[in-house]
């Protein structure tokens, strides 16, 4: 029996025409047996020198032919390459191809189309067979401390899907990073594969099937509000490069936690174009704790309150929107079944604490410059990735931040928050809801500081002014016959960094983006972050200049 060998680069023409002969010798005689290697063109040559090394050959082009000995083992006969090969047919079987060099042109096209899909399915079935390769940035953080037992307990991404955690971050952080591995062996996680750490950039994401970015920490002392958000595009920067360079094609990437979280995704998914599809901003945490202010008031529990819809900046100025919002299994004159549900708003008769007390509540609560709790966090991501793998409950309305499309109204081109589903293994905005427009002059506070933060990040603006509407001019103009503070006062550098060295989130004094609204503005739109402050306080655009701590 005659075996050989055809090996060639995918694209080659010669390999194509070398090809269609070897398969008719193979299919017209029954002891012709011919075995086909085909290389991407990428790796050809570093393939086809070390088979040469290896069995002491000289061959330098594509294809490359040779002749196993199966009788007497050892090291197959080297043919040699397309003309040796097509001599060698015609001498010995009086076979020879007429395919014209358009014909074999066409072909080798074809065969490089099908070699690449062969590739990617063979990708992903070893991601089916590998573990689910999960990354953490920023891993010394309390955040990640308690997202790992979440994502352990197979109740995110499967019991029955093992995972590889990454635990990422700078070389200080090393013995840190150290402690929390082994706590996370210690947990015996029957779908946890392993844990290993990384504190060198070049090396991230490695294969990276989630990654999750979290609040990071800097020990560079910032001096201003644009200090700040400009100090959020290298790491960005890097970051992204590394998504591109390193993680699969299949990569989902969430952002997570307090600081300037809609920035970073936008500057993610302008440094990784490839995988902006895949990169999400998370906004439960806002939605988990206005449920739990309106719980508290209502004297329920905040899983009983559904479809609370957090548009604009989640990190920044933006609005809980109540007028979707239903409670379910509360005790009240109508019961029903469990599906049974009030709208909200009808079971709220304090109007005044609607449009103040929760306000001021949740501005408080989710001010930039306070950190969520860890466990807040870490709960927030683990059930937007659990909907985003096994999808959100039906009918159910989510927050989440992703690029605008223009839908609602939403200038094209910034990271939003808005309502959406999860389906399928991916997010569905819902435009069809009814009777949620935003009026132009709401819809301008939330998106100025996104638009101006992407611009001041990427150094195309030098100063951040927040917005200000007709009645806030008029009551700075009226500002102007009160006595000032003093000057050094109000110049103060952000020179008190104490707590932001710890962990870098949060330097934006809350008064930067506080909004000033009437209280007509609030009756079926609330706003998270609008300031009530009467004018004994300091009014929301002198804060330029203070410290963190202030």
């Amino acid at each position: 029996m005659a075996k050989f060998v055809l090996a060639g680069r995918a694209d080659c023409p010669y390999y194509a025409k070398a090809e269609l002969v070897a398969d008719y010798l193979q299919k017209n005689l029954p002891d012709f047996r011919i075995h086909k290697i085909t290389q991407h063109p990428h790796v050809w040559e570093e393939w086809l020198k070390a088979l040469c090394e290896k069995n002491k050959w000289s061959h330098k082009n594509s294809p490359i032919i040779w002749r196993e000995l199966l009788d007497r083992g050892g090291k197959g006969l080297l043919l040699g390459g397309y003309n040796e090969f097509l001599e060698y047919a015609q001498l010995y079987y009086g076979v020879t191809s007429s395919m014209t060099t358009e014909l074999m042109t066409m072909v080798a096209q074809e065969n490089l189309g099908t070699h690449i899909e062969k590739e990617l399915e063979e990708e992903s079935l070893k991601g089916l067979i590998g573990p689910l390769q999960v990354w953490i940035t920023s891993a010394s953080s309390l955040a990640c401390y308690n997202l790992i037992p979440i994502l352990t307990s197979g109740e995110v991404f499967g019991k029955h899907t093992e995972i590889s955690i990454n635990l990422f971050d700078h070389k200080q952080a090393e013995e840190d990073l150290k402690i929390l591995m082994r706590e996370a062996q210690d947990l015996a996680s029957p779908i946890l594969c392993s844990v290993s750490i990384c504190t060198q950039a070049e090396e991230a994401f490695r294969q990276a099937q989630v990654i999750i970015v979290l609040d990071h920490s800097t020990d560079r002392e910032v001096y201003s509000l644009e200090d700040c958000i400009r100090s959020r595009a290298p790491l960005c920067q890097l970051y992204g490069s590394l998504i591109e360079k390193n993680a699969h094609d299949s990569v989902r990437i969430i952002v997570g936690g307090k600081s300037f979280v809609n920035l970073k995704t936008a500057l993610l998914m302008r440094y990784a174009p490839n995988f902006s599809r895949n990169i999400i901003a998370v906004a439960l945490g806002v939605e988990g704790q206005a449920k739990a202010t309106l719980a508290r008031k209502l004297k329920t529990t905040p899983s009983c309150i559904k479809d609370v819809i957090i548009w604009g900046n989640i990190s920044g100025n933006n609005y809980v929107d109540l007028r979707k919002a239903k409670i379910y299994r509360y005790e009240s004159a109508v019961w029903g079944p469990p599906d049974y549900s009030h709208p909200l708003l009808s079971l709220i008769f304090d109007s005044e604490w609607v449009n103040r007390d929760f306000v001021i509540t949740l501005k408080n609560l989710t001010a930039t410059g306070r950190q969520f709790g860890g466990i807040l966090a870490a709960h927030s991501i683990a059930t937007t990735l659990k909907y985003w793998f096994h999808g959100s409950p039906p009918g159910e309305i989510v927050s989440l931040g992703v690029l605008s499309e223009g839908q609602f109204g939403i200038p094209e081109g910034i990271v939003f928050s808005m309502p959406v589903k999860f389906e399928n293994g991916t997010w569905v905005v819902l435009t069809d809801l009814k009777d949620i427009e935003i009026s132009e002059q709401i819809m301008t506070r939330m998106t100025s500081d996104l638009i101006q933060e992407k611009l001041v990040a990427l150094g195309e603006l030098i100063s951040f002014q927040p917005y200000q509407s007709e009645a806030d001019l008029a009551k700075e103009d009226k500002k102007t016959t009160s006595p000032t503070t003093d000057d050094n006062e109000e110049h103060q550098k952000f020179s008190d960094v104490s707590d932001y060295k710890d962990l870098f989130a949060g330097l934006i004094p809350v008064e930067e983006k506080d909004l000033v609204m009437s209280d007509g503005d609030f009756l079926d739109l609330i706003p998270q972050t609008s300031s009530e402050k009467s004018h004994s306080q300091e009014h929301t655009n002198d804060s330029e200049g203070k410290s963190v701590g202030e």
